[in-house]
């Protein structure tokens, strides 16, 4: 007894362990779970977004029109199996005609072989159909993520538009590819039953309905707690898609904080509240899978019972008998594979609602309805009177105007937060302004297409970024048609060639992703390279040479005096002493311009311009 007393002790004490366990990473997840406001389901959208699904696959009617076809062959030959087997037992075995059963017999095996042909070209058909539309809708996400603007992207995850396009989107397979037909199947096989029951004799098909009640009582049960485990095994996987992609693109800032541990604790918490939700939706169906076979067994032990009183008394053959057991067993089968595509349905329906509420984003910046295409640049760049807040109430430019003539230099200096870097964007268009506007060669870039505006520009920004692929295809990436002798060519202008001819593999060695074979000087220089060769009439250059050691500075300085001429060019420079030499100097304060001249007139002036540069360079000195 004592021993039962400390086992049951030592049982809860774990237990209470495991809960306050449990209750301790739901309580670190709730922040996170408060950021991914999206992952919530309305469920009362499941209709509107079960009819903007079937727009999708109505594409594809024909197909759609053949398998549902198969399906309803499938689905008479699975109700027509257990009627040929009583037949058997009634004309051929029961009296010992042999011709009857042999007849019987291949009715039988050809009723089989034909649900299993239409079943493959049911699923042949269907599995096409969903390929196609996760084809078509990711191809769709993916075009129109492009779409959006970057303030879009600037608060959307890469984690979560990664979660969308692949994990989201490939639930829509599973959907399409089976639920359709399957869940049509069901529906169709179990009514088909139950008229063959009623048909062959109505009062032992309302012994076996019996169970009827006590299954949708069942079912209703597991619908209504199902969809929260459901739901919040599926949000902690979406948090744990975001994780992953941060720490794999963050692993050398892990590294270098040591934050290795921490960062597995971290994922470990998401893991297991996974595990949690997961474990949850398994004690669901560990009641009502055996429930549904419990209801099947018991309906089984009824039509025994009742069915075998009925042959005693020869209301019913033995033939029937089978039949309707074999009827039994076949009702409740689909409906425990509708309750499983429940799954499906409720994973569909919350992926849906994410995808399409996605592609429901409407971009904030679009060409104007008579935008027109800007002609070749000249390169005059005007800003009047320009402002711009990236959130409301934050002014980030406060009336800023100056202007660039065709092949003049430009150089914006000011401390960190000035508003350098939102300039350079707004001349991009990658951001609309709030006040003011911005003009190339007297037209205002609000009334230009994005494109011809864009593809006028050359940009190199502090941070570079590289695709994966060749050093000579990240170098023609803005220019698809230049040559391998173009690529040379502006390759040795900026210094970039005698490195690469030293690759064993020249211009076609492969840089892995985001160049990381590359130091990060040369990856400035391949940016430098890929910017000049799309050969643009203004130049933008936002601490370009930031990151190359003096001597690769000092080449680019060298190859700028002789590319830049005739070309406009916009420079931030960290270090001052790049940009002595512009034509105009504009130095803002606080989203301002307070001064602007050329590099000796600013410091005659002796003001902000002034202090900035005798800073850097007493600093230099020591």
């Amino acid at each position: 007894m004592d021993i039962l007393v400390g086992r049951n002790w030592l049982f809860s004490r774990v237990m209470t362990a495991e809960v306050a366990e449990r209750q301790k990473r739901e309580a670190k997840l709730a922040s996170l779970l408060l950021e991914d406001e999206d992952e919530v389901h309305d469920a009362t959208n499941d209709a509107a977004l079960l009819l903007r699904l079937i727009s999708y696959v109505k594409s594809y009617h024909v197909k759609l029109v053949a398998a549902v076809s198969l399906m309803t062959g499938t689905a008479l030959l699975t109700i027509a199996r257990p009627w040929i087997v009583g037949q058997a037992i009634d004309t051929g075995i029961r009296v010992a005609d042999i011709h009857s059963l042999r007849y019987w017999t291949l009715l039988f095996l050809g009723a089989a072989a034909g649900e299993m042909v239409f079943n493959r070209g049911r699923i042949l058909i269907m599995a096409y159909i969903g390929t196609k539309v996760v084809a078509d809708t990711r191809s769709s996400l993916f075009r129109h993520m492009h779409t959006l603007s970057l303030n879009f992207h600037n608060n959307y995850s890469v984690g979560r538009l990664m979660s969308r396009l692949i994990s989201d989107v490939g639930v829509l397979q599973d959907f399409v590819t089976w639920w359709f037909t399957g869940m049509a199947r069901s529906v169709f096989v179990v009514l088909g039953i139950i008229v063959a029951m009623l048909v062959m004799n109505w009062k032992l098909a309302l012994v076996t309905l019996t169970m009827m009640p006590l299954m949708t009582l069942l079912t209703n049960y597991w619908r209504k707690h199902v969809r929260n485990a459901y739901r919040a095994a599926r949000i902690r996987l979406s948090l744990i898609n975001g994780y992953l992609n941060e720490s794999i693109t963050g692993i050398r800032i892990i590294k270098s904080f040591t934050r290795d541990e921490e960062n597995g604790q971290n994922f470990d918490d998401l893991n297991l509240s996974y595990f949690d939700a997961n474990v949850e939706t398994a004690r669901l169906a560990a009641i009502f899978f055996p429930g549904v076979d419990l209801m099947g067994s018991i309906a089984t032990a009824l039509v025994v019972g009742v069915g075998g009183w009925l042959v005693i008394g020869d209301v019913l053959t033995a033939g029937m008998l089978v039949a309707f057991l074999l009827y039994v067993d076949r009702l409740f089968e689909p409906i425990r594979e509708m309750a499983m595509r429940y799954n499906v349905f409720q994973a569909t329906m919350a992926a849906s609602e994410r995808i399409f509420g996605l592609i429901d984003t409407p971009p904030d910046l679009v060409d104007a309805p008579e935008a027109m295409q800007l002609p070749p640049a000249v390169g005059k760049v005007e800003f009047n009177d320009v402002r711009f807040s990236y959130k409301e109430g934050e002014q980030v430019l406060r009336g800023v105007t100056f202007r660039a003539n065709p092949g003049q230099t430009i150089a914006l200096v000011g401390e960190t937060g000035a508003g350098k870097s939102t300039i350079i964007r707004l001349l991009a268009r990658f951001f609309e302004v709030t006040g003011g506007s911005i003009s190339v060669d007297g037209h205002d870039i609000r009334e230009v297409t994005l494109d011809s505006l864009r593809s006028q520009l050359g940009i190199v920004l502090q941070d570079t970024f590289i695709f994966g692929g060749t050093i000579d295809s990240n170098v023609r990436y803005g220019c698809l048609d230049a040559s391998r002798e173009d690529v040379q060519a502006i390759a040795k202008a900026v210094g970039l060639h005698d490195f690469v001819v030293g690759l064993p593999q020249g211009y076609d060695t492969h840089v892995g992703e985001n160049g990381v074979s590359l130091s990060i000087g040369q990856k400035q220089l391949v940016s430098f390279a890929r910017a000049l060769l799309a050969d643009p009439a203004i130049l933008i250059l936002d601490e370009a040479t930031s990151s190359i050691d003096t001597a690769n500075e000092m080449k680019i300085q060298a190859a700028l005096k002789v590319l830049l001429p005739g070309r406009t060019s916009l420079v931030i420079a960290h270090r001052l002493n790049t940009i002595v030499n512009s034509d105009l100097i504009v130095v803002l304060d606080r989203g301002n311009v307070v001064e602007r001249g050329t590099h000796h007139q600013l410091l005659e002036k002796r003001g902000a311009y002034y202090n900035l540069y005798t800073m850097q360079w007493a600093r230099g000195q020591r």
